[in-house]
């Protein structure tokens, strides 16, 4: 997860971090992300493969705000990362 300038989480899915980060900060990522500032890495998980990430980014984008905070300061993966 990434937080922008003005405080809010984007949620996404990549293989290589280091590499997708640096699209977003040039400008040529999500385009949600286009024009938002600062942006800073606050939560990451390694899981086993796309079908999992794609479901666990799901469940993620699904939580409000409050529980993506709470996701982020305690920096764990959600028990249950199924989609249901």
């Amino acid at each position: 997860m990434l937080r922008t300038a003005n405080n809010r989480l984007y949620t996404g899915i990549t293989t290589d971090i280091e590499r997708r980060f640096k699209q977003h900060q040039s400008g040529k990522g999500a385009k949600a992300l286009r024009g938002a500032g600062t942006l800073t890495l606050v939560y990451q998980c390694k899981v086993g493969g796309h079908s999992e990430a794609l479901k666990l980014e799901y469940r993620i984008k699904q939580l409000s705000k409050q529980q993506k905070e709470k996701l982020v300061s305690n920096q764990v993966i959600p028990a249950n990362t199924h989609a249901t």
